[in-house]
């Protein structure tokens, strides 16, 4: 059965792309912790980060760190932070994550609820970027 990301990777779901080649695909979450909170998804389904392909591993950092550079140009911020957690979709992906202190990371706090406005300017001044 495909993943939520797979559905979105071949436009079944809507997103708000900030980047895509033809492996990797980059998009803001929905949920953001911040503003230009990104995810990083290869296009081919895998559930977990560490068991993809050595070059399909390396490949998908080059393009978040393309991205990362991207979101750090466009969204005030200090660092991008990275996480990979996994368990809320079962296909690997990266979060990158504007922040300005540790709090920032927190995947217990509450999401920001940003307008659909406001996702879409994220999502062209971040992809105008890449």
């Amino acid at each position: 059965m495909a993943t939520l990301f797979t559905k979105i990777i071949n436009g079944e779901i809507p997103c708000y792309k900030v980047a895509e080649n033809d492996r990797f695909l980059a998009f803001l979450d929905i949920r953001p912790l911040t503003g230009g909170h990104t995810l990083v998804v290869p296009k081919q389904e895998n559930d977990y980060l560490f068991n993809l392909d050595d070059d399909t591993y390396a490949a998908m950092w080059m393009f978040a760190k393309r991205v990362a550079a991207a979101i750090e140009k466009t969204i005030p911020c200090k660092r991008i932070g990275v996480a990979v957690i996994g368990l809320e979709v079962p296909h690997a992906h990266i979060h990158l994550i504007p922040i300005n202190s540790e709090a920032d990371m927190l995947f217990s706090k509450t999401r920001q609820q940003l307008s659909s406005d406001e996702m879409t300017d994220i999502a062209q001044r971040i992809a105008e970027a890449v």
